[in-house]
C-alpha cells in the first residue's frame, strides 16, 4: 500500500520561508512523478509544481523563482522549499504521486495517490 506521509508546515510571516517534506512508502519512489498541489480556503485546488523521476521541475507561474521542488531518490522523500512566502501563499498543501509521466500543472487532481496535507498560513 503506497503512503505519502508530509511534514512541515505552520505560520511564518510574509518574507519568511518555510519548507514541507514528504516520504513515500510502499512503493518504488523512483518510478513517480511527484508533485505538490495547495488549496485556499473557497478556492479550487492549484498544481504548486511537480518533478520527474530524473530530477525535472515544473513550477506554477506564480511560485516560479519563490519555491523549489526537490527529490531524494535514496530517501524516498520530496521537498518543497518555498521562500519570499506572500499571504495569497495561505493553502493546505499536499503531496501527491503519479505512476509515470507527470501531469500538466492545470490538472492537479491527476495524481495517484495523496499525502493527508499540511497547513501554511502566511500572515502579512
Amino acid at each position: 500500500q503506497v503512503q505519502l506521509v508530509e511534514s512541515g508546515g505552520g505560520s511564518v510571516q510574509a518574507g519568511g520561508s518555510l519548507r514541507l517534506s514528504c516520504a513515500v512508502f510502499g512503493y518504488d519512489y523512483g518510478h513517480f512523478c511527484m508533485g505538490w498541489v495547495r488549496q485556499a480556503a473557497g478556492k479550487e485546488r492549484e498544481g504548486v509544481g511537480n518533478i520527474d523521476g530524473i530530477g525535472r521541475a515544473r513550477y506554477a507561474d506564480s511560485v516560479k523563482g519563490r519555491f523549489t521542488i526537490s527529490r531524494d531518490n535514496a530517501k524516498n522523500t520530496l521537498y518543497l522549499q518555498m521562500n519570499s512566502l506572500k499571504s495569497d501563499d495561505t493553502a493546505m498543501y499536499s503531496c501527491a504521486a503519479r505512476i509515470g509521466l507527470c501531469p500538466l500543472l492545470e490538472t492537479p487532481g491527476s495524481y495517484n495517490y495523496w499525502g493527508q496535507g499540511a497547513q501554511v498560513t502566511v500572515s502579512s
